[in-house]
């Protein structure tokens, strides 16, 4: 199989972007015309927030993409934007290498630093959080809830989590560590701890049955 069997990253979020876009574009129209003042009202209305956060994520989700894919190999298997059977959601990025699987979620936070919270330890039960921007508990919860799924797929096969910070305020040494066993770090680090992954398992076998369980978005 190829390395991204026919799979693009971020196309379901553009998809999703050009979509509201041409919606709020209709509604626009809807009061204003389709002539010379439409266009106009258009271009002076600036997209929604809500939308703009689509095309930053399909951006992200691209970015991620193309250091992972410079790293494929017959060895490490890329699967992009994959589908969540009897969901709407998606699962970003896949790599299957000879070490294990990794599940991969994508995320834009311009400018924000990805940081370790913990509590506890010596005399109550360790706790640990993502701060990123803001309390992350959710996009920890959100990747260790797609990497049963693909755990139930491939049964023995060991599945990791990433979380993969595009364009987010990491310092110059340092700054990926980990979270609830979730990795957190940037596009190129991952790539780096990927690579040179050794192991015993069968990538072909594995990447053909995350496919067909997991079909593209």
């Amino acid at each position: 199989m190829g390395t991204n069997d026919t799979s693009t990253a971020g196309a379901s979020a553009k998809r999703e972007y050009d979509r509201r876009r041409a919606r709020d574009e209709a509604k626009i129209r809807e009061t204003w015309g389709d002539g010379r003042i439409g266009t106009i009202a258009v271009a002076l209305s600036g997209e929604r927030q809500s939308t703009v956060a689509w095309k930053s994520g399909a951006a992200g989700e691209a970015e991620v993409g193309r250091a992972l894919d410079a790293i494929a190999s017959e060895h490490l298997v890329v699967l992009h934007d994959r589908r969540i059977p009897r969901s709407r959601a998606n699962i970003d990025h896949i790599v299957i290498t000879r070490a294990g699987v990794w599940v991969i979620d994508a995320k834009r936070y311009r400018n924000k630093r990805p940081r370790l919270h913990v509590e506890g330890g010596l005399f109550r039960p360790r706790t640990e959080k993502l701060v990123v921007g803001g309390d992350g508990t959710k996009l920890v919860d959100g990747t260790l809830r797609q990497v049963a799924l693909v755990q139930d797929v491939v049964g023995s096969v060991p599945v990791h989590g990433a979380l993969c910070f595009v364009d987010a305020d990491w310092p110059l040494f340092g700054g990926s560590f980990t979270v609830r066993g979730i990795d957190v770090c940037w596009p190129k680090r991952l790539a780096k701890q990927l690579a040179p992954l050794k192991g015993t398992v069968d990538v072909t076998e594995s990447a053909e049955a995350i496919a067909a369980h997991f079909p593209p978005a």
